[in-house]
């Protein structure tokens, strides 16, 4: 388990939860962004759900969820939460270089990255859904 620190919180399985419906509800956001022609949107919409599938599989697995402000933290939580959080940090490590992208550069990001990066949301998103099935 990885130890509470100030870097993580506590978050018991009804908070991984709330955790699941806040990805499941950027991810959908993300969606329509994307149709929309978007494409910096919908990808910062795929990061914030994949951060949010993120503390939903490792609050269901260890209780705890990733709270500093540097969200690599998430990828070693995620690393200490099994099998299916070893498989999510995969998705996580490809989504968190584009938050700094879509959010504060002036470039826009292709709809093919975006495409990607929804793609990455989607598979992580599942992997919570499937975690919090279990619990």
């Amino acid at each position: 388990m990885v130890p509470t620190t100030g870097a993580s919180r506590r978050l018991t399985a009804a908070g991984a939860k709330l955790y699941l419906a806040k990805a499941s509800q950027y991810l959908e956001a993300a969606q329509e962004s994307l149709e929309s022609g978007w494409s910096d949107a919908a990808v910062s919409l795929a990061v914030h759900a994949g951060i949010n599938a993120a503390d939903a599989i490792s609050g269901a697995r260890q209780g705890i969820r990733s709270s500093g402000p540097d969200h690599s933290m998430a990828i070693k939580a995620l690393g200490a939460s099994g099998r299916e959080g070893a498989e999510a940090a995969r998705y996580l490590r490809k989504l968190l270089p584009l938050k700094t992208l879509a959010e504060y550069d002036a470039a826009p990001i292709s709809k093919q990255r975006a495409i990607s990066a929804l793609r990455s949301a989607e598979q992580i998103v599942a992997i919570a859904e499937s975690v919090i099935l279990s619990l």
